[in-house]
């Protein structure tokens, strides 16, 4: 479950990497009470072409847009500038806070939400956040998915993307113990206690990790599911509680998260 070397794999060279092609969307504005991006949402488009997705990302009468879309072939287009506010994340919330568009940059990733992220898409992707979170100094773990601001209406960008990829060149987060390298257990291999996986106790770590409070617990379970366990399907377990607890006491978003 957690990728290998995942604390000692440097961040790849993205010096190569095709430069986005500018395609300027008219759908922006400016960013709320002089917010800068701290966090970076991934999206699949859920059209059946990268170019049908543009055509909509830049149509004035659909109202939506994102910073940048990346297409099945590994070519990226740049549709609003990263100082801008792009219309792509909608209601939700993040770490406590709403606006997710103010704070944040979108990436489109031209995917049916059925199949498997092509190999092209996904090195552009990796070329392209290398860039953004060293230039907006993003934390890996505002690297989110659209899923996890806002679990009750959106489920991109799916259990088929691998997150794992991303976080083993410090381009997302992952789940591990806390020594790991040391030769302590990985959560899933922990013996959480029964007040521990307890929903309400669950509930409390994921927020502490940043997922929104005020969403049902089944759908917060399947959000986070999606990006860290998936495919696995039944009632809540151990193995939840133990990567919550994890993810809440190394990447806590308040002070009060545990083991801050």
């Amino acid at each position: 479950m957690r990728p290998r070397s995942l604390d000692r794999d440097p961040v790849p060279d993205h010096a190569a990497v095709n430069q986005p092609i500018w395609h300027g969307s008219p759908n922006f504005g400016p960013r709320r009470d002089r917010a800068v991006p701290t966090l970076i949402v991934l999206h699949y488009t859920a059209f059946t072409s990268a170019e049908a997705a543009l055509d909509r990302l830049c149509d004035p009468v659909a109202e939506v847009s994102s910073h940048f879309l990346i297409g099945r072939s590994g070519t990226c287009w740049h549709l609003v500038d990263e100082a801008a506010r792009a219309w792509h994340a909608g209601a939700g919330s993040w770490g406590g806070q709403g606006d997710v568009n103010s704070r944040s940059i979108g990436i489109e990733i031209d995917n049916d939400g059925a199949s498997p992220f092509s190999e092209p898409a996904m090195a552009a992707l990796e070329g392209l956040l290398g860039d953004l979170l060293g230039r907006w100094q993003i934390a890996p773990q505002g690297v989110i998915a659209h899923a996890d601001m806002a679990p009750l209406r959106k489920s991109d960008p799916g259990p088929r993307f691998d997150w794992g990829r991303l976080a083993l060149q410090g381009l997302a987060c992952w789940p591990q113990a806390s020594a790991a390298d040391e030769g302590a257990r990985a959560p899933e291999d922990a013996a959480p206690s029964a007040t521990m996986t307890a929903p309400d106790a669950v509930q409390a770590d994921l927020v502490h990790f940043g997922y929104p409070a005020d969403v049902p617990f089944a759908a917060l379970l399947a959000a986070f599911r999606a990006r860290f366990r998936p495919w696995c399907r039944g009632p809540l377990d151990a193995t939840d509680a133990a990567i919550a607890r994890d993810l809440a006491t190394r990447f806590p978003v308040d002070p009060g998260a545990p083991g801050s």
